[in-house]
């Protein structure tokens, strides 16, 4: 009789997994990596916390996270990146539409009469800054060819040597800023076109808006937008009958080319900064009519591009560089493994740009936020932090204050929900918050799974992709 020893032959991931599957508590281990949902980098935690009742002083519960068999406690990451965790990625895309859905057919605090005020959808673009590779209607590419959809030219320099490289950095770094200078240009439009005062509009209108930010395969951002107008108080209150959707796409198209920016610098001279001159509005239907363009698409829509970022340009999911760490030697964490900054040598004095596996569009991007981050005069935008961001230093999903939920509620909502059935599951009574004090002491302690964890979770995602996708297809119907 011959005996296999697996400890010689298998990889160390698989190792890793019988050792944890011959764990006595491997039943706790499993729990913990199910109710990540398949998160492919999670936190660890290390720490612990103590209900006690403020009346009796009693100790109701207690937990440490060293009891637990990996010894700390695993927490999703939340990266809203599909490449770097493709289930907090759809969590984080399933929150958004429900943020944005809400703000148009309400639902999460909000009326649904909000469904009847103005709302379009807009999308602001970014200027040319030199010609490049595209697909146009009809025709071929101004360089003679006829582009296929995964033809790696499309989006880069026709002519790179004459490309505005820090024209393109420099509209990335100031996006946002050129989204706040049309808001307000906005609510001005708007005020124009009621025959209004800025004052008065303020008094019987209010515009709210979600938008989210998709960078396009030439490396530049542009921002897809629903735009509502609203009472005063927001979406309690509907706006006046005057206020339309043709009153607010006529102010969109006005507002758009008034927003600019002037940057000077000796190295790049004055320039002025906007919007492209492609710029969309289209109004959304309600839910049900005979379009494709409802609330309800448009909700999908925005969730998408929310978690997708940067994938399509074939820039980084990561940051390359420290803030610049200015000789403090500070070090970056991308997957979780500590590395020497690559920004400097510790005393402050710039490294060469190291090699980067992107395309050499991508990569020019970066070595002209590298460059133009040197500069003093643009130290307040920090191009060295947002470098793999190819300079875009915005957030990627925003909103105003009224324009419905936030997700911050949305999250505690789930982790509210979540820790009623762990508690149900338990059998531990309810507490009343109004008489119990919980004290909690949390450190960080890493991320990642060891390599047989890792084998679980992308087991438990497939699982539940494979779920999905049984539900979605209508299941054995």
């Amino acid at each position: 009789m011959v005996t296999l020893d697996l400890r010689h032959v298998a990889s160390p991931a698989v190792r890793d997994l019988l050792h944890l599957v011959n764990h006595p508590d491997f039943d706790r281990t499993q729990q913990q990596i199910e109710h990540l949902g398949g998160c492919t980098e999670p936190i660890r935690l290390t720490g612990r916390t103590t209900t006690v009742s403020t009346t009796t002083g009693e100790v109701l519960r207690s937990y440490a996270a060293s009891d637990e068999p990996t010894g700390s406690l695993l927490t999703a990451c939340g990266n809203r990146r599909a490449s770097r965790c493709p289930a907090c990625s759809r969590l984080y895309a399933a929150d958004t539409y429900h943020l944005i859905r809400a703000g148009l057919s309400g639902g999460k605090t909000v009326p649904d009469t909000v469904r009847t005020h103005p709302r379009v959808f807009a999308t602001l673009t970014a200027p040319s800054f030199g010609p490049v590779h595209n697909r146009p209607d009809a025709r071929p590419c101004r360089c003679g060819t006829r582009h296929e959809l995964t033809d790696p030219l499309l989006g880069t320099p026709l002519n790179p040597a004459t490309y505005d490289y820090a024209g393109a950095v420099l509209f990335n770094a100031h996006a946002g800023a050129l989204w706040a200078r049309f808001t307000t240009y906005l609510r001005r439009e708007l005020a124009t076109r009621l025959g209004l005062t800025q004052k008065t509009a303020r008094s019987v209108l209010r515009v709210s808006f979600a938008k989210v930010a998709e960078y396009q395969k030439r490396g530049l951002v542009h921002f897809h937008a629903v735009i509502r107008l609203d009472g005063p108080n927001g979406s309690t209150q509907p706006p006046p009958s005057y206020a339309t959707d043709a009153v607010l796409t006529d102010a969109i198209r006005a507002a758009a080319p008034r927003a600019r920016i002037s940057v000077a610098s000796d190295a790049v001279g004055e320039r002025q900064l906007g919007w492209g001159q492609q710029l969309d509005v289209r109004e959304i239907a309600a839910f049900g009519a005979e379009t494709e363009f409802t609330d309800q698409a448009v909700a999908a829509y925005v969730a998408k591009y929310a978690t997708k970022s940067a994938d399509a340009s074939g820039t980084l999911d990561h940051a390359l560089f420290c803030r610049p760490c200015q000789g403090r030697g500070a070090t970056l964490l991308p997957h979780g493994t500590p590395l020497p900054c690559t920004a400097c040598d510790g005393t402050g004095q710039a490294r060469p740009l190291p090699r980067l596996a992107v395309a050499r569009h991508v990569r020019q991007m970066i070595r002209t936020c590298w460059e133009l981050g040197k500069l003093p005069e643009f130290a307040e935008l920090k191009l060295w932090k947002w470098a793999h961001m190819l300079g875009f230093r915005g957030h990627f999903s925003t909103k105003s204050r009224r324009y419905s939920t936030t997700l911050g509620t949305l999250r505690a909502a789930r982790r509210a929900w979540r820790t009623e059935q762990a508690r149900s599951h338990a059998g531990l009574p309810e507490h009343d918050p109004d008489t119990t004090l919980v004290i909690g002491h949390w450190a960080y302690q890493g991320s990642g799974y060891s390599p047989g964890a890792a084998l679980l979770a992308a087991h438990v995602w497939h699982r539940r992709e494979l779920e999905r996708r049984f539900v979605a297809e209508g299941g054995c119907g």
